[in-house]
């Protein structure tokens, strides 16, 4: 049975959005384009996905947000990550990059039968 790629992002989907603002403060299309990007296009962030999440990780205090004016003369609510959310996005992805190394090893072990 073939999983949805929206499968992986229901529990991962905070993290990337972390991860995204390490760097900057972005709009959430900033975030989603950036996580696109950076996969290559093989991650796609719905609106209906991103804005709950983003609501989420403030409500944690994970971010903080305000408003200001876009390149194109818009007003958006632009994203920062928070100290608390960058100690947070730091032992998740440790936490995950242990689990992913895991599940490698795993995958590439050839079977046996005992």
């Amino acid at each position: 049975m073939a999983r949805d790629k929206g499968d992986l992002l229901q529990g991962t989907l905070g993290m990337l959005i972390l991860k995204s603002l390490a760097a900057q403060e972005l709009h959430g299309y900033g975030i989603a384009r950036w996580i696109e990007d950076v996969t290559k296009k093989s991650l796609t962030i719905e609106e209906g996905s991103l804005y709950p999440a983003l609501r989420r990780l403030e409500d944690r205090g994970w971010v903080s947000s305000s408003w200001a004016v876009s390149e194109t003369n818009r007003r958006v609510r632009v994203y920062t990550l928070t100290r608390q959310g960058r100690a947070h996005l730091r032992k998740e992805a440790t936490s995950w990059m242990e689990h992913a190394r895991a599940i490698s090893i795993v995958l590439r072990a050839e079977p046996s039968y005992v």
